[in-house]
């Protein structure tokens, strides 16, 4: 039988990861606090980190949550964990989704294979289909537009969501995250050409190239609620891309509030 450890982060998912399996073991870095009771670990302490997992019986990894870069304590390395420091640190300093891709690395090789959440929870990453409302022409315009944009700053390793309005981008993800984006876009909405005209769109979608298994953009009622007070349109996302936490109450908030959901085949490449 496959026992599976969860790398734990904060939000919502590592609970509803947890639901699916039966009886995981839920790990978490040391200094994150996850919904959900979870065993610290240090990254400086990784390799005995891993061989405890196989000794646990753990044959399978999945990551669920949201969790920024910790700051490593370079006396705190075990002797074999340090070997690993240079490529740690090149990887790093190449972006997330190098950093992101040297660790899931690291656990292959020591024998870990890794799941996704769509493979654990195949219900929170929607398919293509509008799930409420209807996007106007003006709306899929300005989808299509946002698409190119994310499709352009992936190479830089920036983030998975942008704000299009009428054609511009008002607002690109960055570090500060989704909110932030959504707060921003909505304390400039005046400068939409044109008043009366579209009100723009909030899309999402992971990076060209990245690793699925790990770090898929987020998408939850919050979401909605942040796009409704920024004035937009509704929110898309790439279609098998995103997670959608709490669906039936994203719907309902949406329809509230008169945006749209829409799953969206990929628009760029």
């Amino acid at each position: 039988m496959t026992r599976t450890a969860i790398i734990a982060g904060e939000g919502r998912l590592a609970p509803l990861v947890a639901a699916a399996l039966d009886a995981p073991l839920i790990h978490a870095l040391e200094g994150f606090a996850p919904p959900i009771p979870a065993t610290p670990f240090r990254l400086e302490r990784l390799v005995p980190f891993l061989d405890h997992l196989l000794d646990q019986g753990v044959s399978r990894v999945v990551f669920a949550g949201a969790v920024r870069r910790p700051r490593l304590d370079p006396e705190a390395f075990d002797p074999r964990t340090a070997q690993l420091v240079p490529r740690i640190l090149r990887a790093m300093q190449s972006g997330d989704d190098a950093a992101l891709r040297t660790l899931l690395d690291i656990f292959e090789e020591h024998g870990l294979s890794i799941a996704s959440v769509a493979e654990i929870c195949p219900d929170l990453v929607p398919g293509p289909g509008i799930l409420t409302g209807e996007p106007s022409a003006h709306d899929q315009r300005d989808v299509t537009r946002a698409a190119q944009i994310l499709a352009a700053t992936g190479a830089l390793d920036l983030g998975q969501g942008v704000v299009v309005a009428q054609g511009l981008c008002l607002a690109l993800e960055t570090l500060p995250g989704t909110a932030a984006m959504l707060d921003f876009a909505s304390r400039h909405a005046g400068l939409r050409p044109d008043p009366n005209g579209a009100r723009g769109v909030f899309y999402k979608a992971p990076k060209p190239g990245q690793d699925r298994r790990i770090d898929l953009p987020t998408l939850g009622p919050d979401s909605v609620i942040q796009a409704a007070r920024a004035g937009l349109a509704g929110i898309a996302w790439e279609a098998g891309g995103v997670i959608l936490l709490d669906r039936d109450e994203a719907v309902h908030r949406a329809q509230a509030e008169g945006l749209f959901l829409w799953s969206c085949p990929p628009l760029a490449g």
